[in-house]
């Protein structure tokens, strides 16, 4: 058997990727996201254990430009993962594999998660006073 030096298996340099395979590493990239923005969280509470300067000094960078990017990131990150999360379990059931049905629930997490997004934070702008 002769060796032509060839990936062992597709390799994203042979293949072109496709819509359901771009959903699940984003899937795994807002698996990872969550966890370094839990990491954020736990700063958050350690501050306000410790008093009212340190607490002072996080609110500054969660309220600055880019700690409310990090949120946004971050609260796009757990509805996308929950959205898919909940795709994945219907999929458990042996349901959702036809081509078509994986399509439309792909873009219907993508739609879901923006929208929950969306409305956490103009909720979260309103009940502070912002709207």
């Amino acid at each position: 058997m002769a060796t032509d030096n060839r990936p062992l298996s597709p390799h994203l340099q042979v293949y072109r990727p496709q819509f359901t395979s771009v959903l699940s590493i984003l899937h795994r990239i807002t698996g990872i996201a969550l966890a370094v923005g839990t990491l954020l969280l736990v700063w958050w509470l350690i501050a306000a254990a410790a008093g009212p300067t340190e607490f002072a000094t996080v609110q500054n960078f969660i309220g600055s430009v880019v700690g409310r990017i990090l949120l946004l990131g971050w609260s796009f990150a757990l509805y996308y993962h929950l959205c898919n999360g909940i795709r994945h379990l219907v999929w458990n059931t042996g349901k959702g594999f036809e081509l078509s049905t994986a399509f439309a629930s792909g873009w219907l997490v993508v739609v879901a998660a923006t929208v929950l997004t969306v409305i956490s934070w103009v909720a979260g702008y309103a009940s502070l006073g912002g709207l």
